[in-house]
């Protein structure tokens, strides 16, 4: 009779914790994706190495809004200074990214340059 009753007292044991691993605890859902605003600028990373700027020619649609971000990759003063699109000079550090604001123009393109006017990159218009 004990027997019997140790073997119940196991198998309620057994029945009662299976019962307990077969519930589902809800799995929580995901994180909605987080998506680019579709009204931000877009970004296209140049690069200012010993080949001049790459790309040096971006197209892009009439008053696009771009967001240039230099990285200049190599040490040379030229390349140092960045003649922005807007006429300012802009200070690029070595290895490190600068963005600069532009508007592609209606029609044709507009110009950027380094410090020293050797290498030159431009933001095209195209339809």
């Amino acid at each position: 009779m004990r027997a019997a009753l140790v073997i119940s007292l196991a198998l309620a044991f057994v029945g009662c914790k299976k019962a307990e691993d077969t519930k589902s605890t809800p799995t929580p859902a995901p994180a909605p994706a987080v998506q680019a605003d579709p009204g931000a600028p877009r970004k296209v990373a140049v690069e200012a190495g010993k080949e001049g700027y790459q790309p040096d020619r971006i197209p892009g649609k009439p008053g696009e809004k771009l967001t240039l971000v230099f990285t200049r990759t190599v040490d040379a003063d030229c390349l140092s200074k960045l003649k922005a699109p807007d006429g300012t000079m802009v200070d690029l550090p070595l290895n490190k990214a600068v963005d600069v604001a532009v508007t592609v123009p209606a029609t044709g393109d507009v110009k950027f340059a380094c410090g020293m006017d050797m290498f030159h990159g431009v933001v095209v218009a195209e339809k």
